[in-house]
């Protein structure tokens, strides 16, 4: 036992003018070990700062070059798929170098010592981050101009040449082809051959890709242009009430082009009288119109209608009975006849 007044010192407590547990918080506030600047790369550019600048700058230039070469060789389709990865990959390679070497480099490199705290920072540690901030963006920006300027640029140039590719993709632009298609009051049905289908051509059940005599062969027109040709039966029928005499013979034509989103309507069932889409399996029954009986497609497939001639031709009475393909905004219901 101790007189009443002793002191009894305890191995490890914290001393008497401390607060309790101040002693644990110096312990956790130690600094944080930092790396050594001793690299004789990191040196040598403290002593040559303009050296590193100009061959960064250079790598950037570089950069830039090989992501015009780039865009220059996919607009005219003179290269192939070595050109264009051995183009882009170097703009990639250069840019990428020279921004690792500004960032290793040129910005400051420390050592920087923060002790632990806890998570909010006091007024004067946010005060000072402000001001170091504030000078690293005056030494990055204000005193790295070019390289900035150089980063940027090749920046943008990529940006405008990674458009090309899809510009290139979305091929031509549609216009009114959709609306206003090349058939024509009597146009001449042709197979892809440019041969002229005759009446007899095609027994019950059979089917043939046909386009407007002069069309056939380009390429663009046959985009839209393209009909689909069956003969179900030999006699006459009606599709729907306004169209006794669009089928000839038996002979019934279709827009090609499917109205879900415009896949070519190939297949035909003839045990269920059916136009299949083999994209999305969208069902048309041709002896209704093209109605879709099955699938994704919202719209029956335009009708083209048919007359034959005196000497045993199959042509066109006038254009479809409404635009062709899949639905877009400014599509209109109304007949787009073609006199």
């Amino acid at each position: 036992m101790s007189d009443e007044g002793t002191t009894v010192t305890v191995p490890g407590a914290p001393e008497p003018d401390e607060p309790n547990g101040a002693a644990e918080e110096t312990r956790t506030r130690a600094p944080i070990p930092v790396a050594s600047l001793n690299d004789p790369h990191l040196q040598v550019a403290a002593r040559n700062p303009r050296r590193t600048e100009l061959i960064i700058e250079i790598l950037f230039g570089l950069g830039i070059l090989c992501f015009a070469a780039f865009g220059a060789v996919y607009w005219v389709d003179i290269g192939n798929f070595w050109s264009y990865g051995l183009t882009l990959g170097l703009g990639f390679f250069f840019l990428g170098v020279g921004l690792t070497a500004w960032g290793k480099y040129l910005m400051p490199q420390g050592p920087f010592v923060e002790e632990r705290h806890e998570l909010r920072s006091s007024d004067a540690d946010r005060a000072a981050l402000s001001a170091a901030l504030v000078q690293r963006t005056d030494v990055v920006v204000r005193r790295r101009g070019v390289l900035g300027g150089l980063l940027a640029a090749g920046l943008a140039v990529f940006g405008i040449t990674a458009l090309f590719p899809l510009l290139r993709s979305l091929g031509p632009n549609p216009g009114t082809a959709l609306q206003r298609t090349n058939w024509k009051k009597n146009s001449l049905l042709v197979d892809t051959n440019g041969r002229p289908i005759h009446r007899d051509d095609l027994e019950p059940g059979g089917l043939v890709t046909v386009f407007p005599q002069g069309y056939e062969n380009d390429p663009q027109a046959q985009a839209y242009d393209q009909t689909v040709l069956m003969r179900p039966q030999y006699t006459s029928f009606t599709t729907k009430p306004g169209r006794g005499d669009w089928t000839p013979a038996g002979y019934v034509a279709y827009s090609k082009i499917c109205t879900h989103l415009g896949c070519p309507v190939g297949l035909y069932e003839q045990q269920l009288q059916l136009l299949v889409c083999p994209c999305h399996q969208s069902m048309f029954n041709i002896y209704k119109g093209a109605y879709p009986q099955f699938g994704p497609a919202a719209r029956p497939l335009p009708q083209l209608p048919l007359k034959i001639d005196s000497a045993g031709y199959l042509r066109a009475q006038r254009s479809y009975n409404q635009p062709v393909g899949p639905s877009f905004w400014e599509r209109t219901t109304r007949p787009q006849w073609h006199w």
